[in-house]
């Protein structure tokens, strides 16, 4: 048996559709929505570097589509490297949701059984997503039928947002707290920061909370002492 992640780390709160800023896709964001939300609808395959947003749309999609009481699976196969070879003992679905495909490919056994699996979930009228680094054809899948059945999906390549984008969102969440983040304080954070969102995001959540306490703006100073006081961030 494949074992089931907490809830809190399934449906994360900040991986919700509402929370992913789409930029460049937004057509991605529609059709995962759609697979989500409408029984019969198009099969999705999502590629992109990291950072793109491919695990907060599963994610997103299971957490929607758990809402409208239909039964879900989320499996990151990097998370459950060790037990891929699980992936026949799945249970029925009407949402399954796999992440990290790139994983399995020239896993012999792993990508039979998933072959497998698409062909039972497709038989059972039940609903497939899938991600991964690379399109199906650039993936190394050592089985033609299984790099077949994947290319039939709907594709997309996701684009990470720009750093004007990633900017713009960081201060449009901070005004919405109250916080002011001028210019320079943003020049210093991306210039020695890490640029992915979800990270930029979840440090604002610490300023804020950390300026609330010392009863101080988020300045480079305070930057600066935060980070060096918790390297961790």
């Amino acid at each position: 048996m494949i074992p089931q992640l907490p809830l809190a780390l399934r449906w994360p709160r900040r991986q919700r559709f509402e929370h992913f800023h789409a930029g460049a896709n937004a057509a991605a964001l529609a059709a995962v929505r759609a697979l989500a939300e409408a029984p019969g609808a198009p099969w999705v395959y999502l590629h992109g570097p990291a950072g793109s947003g491919r695990s907060h749309l599963l994610l997103a999609a299971c957490q929607a589509a758990s809402a409208a009481g239909r039964r879900v699976q989320y499996l990151p196969l990097t998370a459950m490297h060790e037990h891929i070879g699980a992936l026949r003992g799945v249970g029925s679905s009407e949402l399954l949701a796999i992440d990290d495909l790139g994983v399995l490919a020239g896993e012999r056994a792993a990508e039979h059984a998933l072959f497998d699996l698409y062909n039972q979930v497709r038989a059972e009228g039940g609903a497939m997503l899938f991600a991964a680094g690379a399109a199906p054809a650039q993936l190394g899948l050592g089985l033609p039928d299984l790099r077949s059945r994947l290319g039939a999906c709907t594709q997309f390549a996701l684009k990470p947002l720009d750093d004007a984008e990633r900017r713009a969102v960081l201060k449009e969440q901070a005004g919405a707290r109250g916080i002011g983040l001028d210019e320079a304080v943003l020049d210093w954070l991306f210039a020695r920061y890490a640029r992915d969102l979800a990270a930029l995001l979840d440090l604002l959540d610490r300023l804020d909370q950390a300026s609330l306490a010392a009863r101080r703006r988020i300045t480079v100073p305070f930057l600066r002492e935060f980070l060096r006081e918790h390297p961790e961030s």
